[in-house]
């Protein structure tokens, strides 16, 4: 039957234009490439998100934790659950303003001493350390959390701060009978008993597991499953719910006046005014608080709104409140994308949107899907490129660079193929004297049958013969000195000229598997780099512009190599640095004598051993323009003044016409 096929307007859920291995590593290869770390580009990836093949964005994690900030402010302004303990926050208060104090007072310090070491240390920490008291929550749980996890500067502040917190925690072991509070308001002394049974059987369970014996989880939710509706698979899943909404209640009572805390806390001694179950709620709730300590027992809210809210009301905000607190600090300190798996999309739906839900997912699967593709890799813990990825870096970086180009420089000349050579071109034709012996014998044999007419045995004439065409052959052998050197960064070179580095290894791989193509990173010295090396590359922290070294290791890389060789040093200083007779090196900034006569020197080397050098500079001083210049002179190379917008046209476009050229100059056969 013949296949039928229906079509509907586009409404964003159809599948066919998802996100895919190769989209993501494109939009982290400008990262990559300056950085050449593979787990920072995905972090920053993460922060600031992406967009999919249809251009939509896919939110990072700043943008979410900014909805998580507005949802949860909200909540707080829409409701009112009464007043916060106003002696805390001034307690907050000062510890703070006590740190600060002791920040400004090691940072005088370090002034003071006269050790500028000392002092961009401590500035640096002490920066750090304000810019996190600048970044504490408004709420009191939020500067409670943060200030838990604060490296304090000063230790009295430390101290009031740790002081501070046994206060607060002999508050919050008040209120542990968390959710069932409003359900056995109205119970009956039945429904005690078994609610007393229910707690015994829990607590008895995690007795088990603390001796090592395996509970019997389904036994006991064949019991008493009534009293869990989120209906837990496992005993770990039932500890999740019965810590979440615990604390969910205990913030609802740290959230309350003194006077709304009081009348709650009578209805718990009416409620539990059984001492045995007490006991049981008492032995959970510690339980739980060692078990769970991340579930959110120090909560506590500042409320703007006017309108009341009942038990079952309120617990249902501490509850949404406390799961914005558990998305933040899951988005806040996840690493790598993985780490974000471990979110509920179905909360992360509730409280961001289900734009906001697809996005985590999509971040999520982000390390994931690179690896299912093989373009990364985990080496002791860390993700690097493979070298598939290191070929889809480089193809990403070649096609940016082609993309620069005008349709008119590329293509123009006609490359003259045919000639002399060993390559078949899978053609043939006549034999002629002086032609290489490659004999077609299919046509050979198919000329002197169409001429006998068949038969056997095949009679053969010298006009029967035919050799095979063959395509003239180039090689050329580069390489490629990258300026490694502070300055290459510091006027934003670096990610041009890197990109250049790809790109070339890129196109001499996929285009010229024939050619060598060498990479050597020169600053103070010179060292060889190999392809794989190229992503991880970095700028070198130390002053120096050794050419001379540079050339060295050119010169001798290509004395191993057949073909045209020609060096490609792509750099923005002069040279200004040297190796010495006994292997020491000399640097000095300005350039002197010695080190251009050094450098030049290994120019005349190259040029004795007939390898041209081909320059690109990239803001050219006057210094080192008359430097290249005299150069270009002695080896009969040539220079080129760019930018790093222009680089990779320039050396892309030269590359490419050289081979023409080469091409050119070995002429044509007749056919």
């Amino acid at each position: 039957m013949p296949s039928r096929f229906r079509y509907s307007r586009w409404d964003g859920t159809q599948t066919g234009f998802e996100l895919t291995a190769d989209e993501v590593l494109a939009q982290a290869t400008d990262d990559l490439v300056y950085h050449g770390d593979v787990n920072a580009a995905l972090r920053r990836m993460l922060q600031e998100g992406l967009k999919d093949r249809m251009g939509e964005r896919i939110a990072g994690m700043r943008e979410l934790l900014e909805r998580l900030r507005q949802r949860r402010q909200e909540e707080l302004a829409n409701h009112d659950l009464g007043g916060v303990y106003d002696d805390i926050a001034n307690e907050l208060r000062q510890v703070v303003n006590q740190e600060r104090a002791a920040i400004d007072q090691l940072e005088e310090a370090a002034r003071q001493s006269g050790d500028r070491r000392r002092e961009e240390v401590v500035g640096a920490a002490m920066a750090e350390r304000r810019m996190e008291l600048d970044l504490l929550p408004p709420d009191l749980a939020g500067q409670v959390r943060s200030l838990s996890e604060y490296d304090f500067a000063s230790g009295e502040a430390r101290q009031q701060f740790e002081e501070l917190l046994d206060r607060l925690r002999q508050e919050m072991l008040r209120g542990q009978f968390n959710q069932m509070s409003e359900a056995m308001a109205n119970t009956t002394p039945e429904q005690i008993a078994r609610t007393k049974e229910m707690l015994g059987a829990l607590n008895a369970m995690l007795d088990q597991r603390e001796r090592g014996e395996e509970p019997d989880f389904d036994g006991f939710m064949q019991e008493f499953g009534d009293f869990f509706p989120g209906n837990p698979q496992n005993l770990d899943e039932l500890l999740d719910q019965m810590a979440q909404q615990m604390a969910a209640m205990q913030a609802f009572l740290n959230s309350l006046s003194p006077e709304q805390r009081a009348q709650l806390q009578a209805l718990s001694d009416q409620l539990l005014d059984d001492m045995d179950l007490r006991w049981q709620m008492d032995q959970l709730g510690r339980r739980l608080r060692e078990a769970r300590p991340e579930a959110g027992w120090g909560n506590s809210w500042q409320t703007s709104g006017s309108g009341p809210m009942g038990m079952g009301e309120a617990a249902e905000l501490m509850d949404r409140l406390g799961n914005i607190d558990q998305l933040e600090n899951l988005l806040r300190t996840a690493a790598q994308p993985g780490a974000l798996a471990e979110a509920d999309i179905e909360v992360a739906a509730d409280l961001l949107g289900p734009d906001g839900a697809r996005s985590l997912e999509r971040l999520a699967e982000l390390s994931r899907m690179l690896q299912d593709a093989g373009l990364i890799e985990t080496r002791e813990g860390r993700l690097e490129l493979t070298p598939r990825g290191l070929r889809a870096v480089g193809q990403r970086a070649l096609s940016d660079l082609f993309a620069r180009l005008s349709k008119d420089r590329l293509g123009r000349h006609q490359a003259e193929r045919e000639g002399p050579g060993h390559e078949r071109t899978f053609d043939s034709k006549p034999y002629e004297f002086g032609d290489p012996f490659h004999l077609d014998i299919e046509r050979t044999i198919r000329n002197a049958l169409g001429r006998t007419g068949g038969g056997t045995p095949v009679a053969l004439d010298p006009e029967d013969f035919a050799v095979e065409r063959t395509e003239v052959l180039t090689r050329t052998s580069t390489v490629l000195l990258l300026d490694l050197s502070l300055s290459m960064p510091m006027r934003d070179n670096f990610l041009a000229a890197k990109k250049v580095a790809l790109a070339l290894h890129a196109l001499i791989t996929s285009r010229y598997p024939r050619d060598y193509l060498g990479i050597v990173g020169f600053s103070q010295v010179a060292r060889p780099l190999k392809p794989e090396q190229l992503p991880e590359v970095s700028w070198d922290f130390v002053m120096g512009t050794n050419m001379q070294h540079a050339l060295l290791l050119a010169r001798r890389q290509l004395a191993r190599q057949s073909g045209t060789k020609q060096i490609v040093m792509i750099t923005d200083g002069e040279p200004t640095a040297h190796l010495e007779a006994d292997g020491g090196v000399f640097v000095n900034y300005p350039p002197v004598r010695e080190t251009v006569r050094a450098t030049l020197a290994e120019v005349a080397r190259c040029t004795a051993d007939g390898i041209r050098i081909n320059t690109f500079m990239l803001d050219a001083t006057d210094h080192l323009q008359a430097f290249v210049e005299r150069m270009t002179r002695m080896n009969r190379g040539r220079a080129f003044f760019t930018t790093p917008e222009t680089l990779g046209s320039y050396v892309l476009v030269d590359f490419l016409e050289n081979k023409r050229a080469q091409r050119s100059a070995q002429g044509r056969r007749p056919a």
